[in-house]
């Protein structure tokens, strides 16, 4: 397994719809992903974190490579403040990945 884990912040005030189109990328279908979760930084009024599970890093670059979830993310940048460096990692287990 391939997992991610990212934070971002966005522009003041726009955290809400930076949210709402990350959450859109959940509706597009996402072939390989185990879990995708966005949750809000309860210590940073504009902070998100993203946790992505996927069967394989592969995976995770194809769908990155899929004309829909392009749009998606070229929606999301103008909203993004920073982008801290994802954090990779090995899932080993949990809910809904056994």
């Amino acid at each position: 397994m391939y997992g991610l884990i990212s934070r971002m912040t966005a522009r003041a005030g726009l955290r809400d719809a930076l949210t709402a189109i990350l959450l859109e990328r959940v509706a597009l279908g996402m072939p390989g992903c185990l879990g995708y979760v966005v949750a809000h930084d309860t210590a940073d009024a504009d902070g998100i974190r993203v946790t992505e599970v996927w069967i394989s890093e592969n995976a995770h670059r194809d769908a990155l490579a899929v004309p829909e979830t392009k749009a998606v993310l070229q929606q999301a940048l103008p909203l993004i403040a920073t982008f801290e460096d994802a954090t990779v990692t090995t899932p080993v287990g949990g809910l809904g990945l056994d």
